[in-house]
C-alpha cells in the first residue's frame, strides 16, 4: 500500500467516527463562543470559512479514494461470484469497461428479460431459464 493510500485509509476511517464529529462540533462551538470577543469581525468569520474550506477540499479526495477502493473491492467480489456460478455469463465480468451505449444496450436487454419473467410469474408459468440461473 502506498503512503497516500495508507494515510487516506486511516483518515477516512477516523473521520467517519463519533470522536471526529465531536471534535468538529467542539471547534464550531468554540469558534461561536469567541464571536463576542472578536466582535464578530470579518477576521473571525474568515477563520471558520478558511478552516471549513480546507477541510472540505481535503475530504473530497479522501472520500473519493475510499469510494474508489470500496467500488473496486465490491467489483472483485461480484466478479468472483460470476466466475463460480455455473450458468452465469462470464461476458459480464468486464462490464464496467464498456462504453455507455453498450451498457445501455445490455440494460435494455435485462429490462426485457425482467418483463418477460414478471409476465410469466403473473400467468403462473414455470420459471424460465433466466430464473433457474439465480
Amino acid at each position: 500500500m502506498t503512503p497516500f493510500a495508507r494515510i487516506a485509509y486511516k483518515a477516512a476511517r477516523l473521520s467517519g467516527r463519533a470522536p471526529a464529529f465531536m471534535l468538529a462540533l467542539f471547534l464550531i462551538v468554540a469558534w461561536l463562543a469567541t464571536g463576542p470577543v472578536f466582535q464578530f469581525s470579518d477576521t473571525w468569520q474568515l477563520i471558520i470559512n478558511t478552516g471549513t474550506t480546507i477541510v472540505t477540499f481535503l475530504m473530497v479526495f479522501l472520500i473519493q479514494n475510499a469510494q474508489n477502493r470500496d467500488t473496486e473491492a465490491i467489483q472483485m467480489k461480484l466478479d468472483e461470484l460470476i466466475l463460480v456460478t455455473k450458468k452465469a455469463r462470464n461476458s459480464l465480468l468486464d462490464l464496467e469497461e464498456l462504453d455507455e451505449s453498450e451498457i445501455d444496450r445490455l440494460r435494455s436487454r435485462f429490462i426485457e428479460i425482467a418483463k418477460e419473467e414478471h409476465a410469466g410469474a403473473i400467468e403462473g408459468q414455470a420459471p424460465s431459464r433466466h430464473q433457474e440461473q439465480g
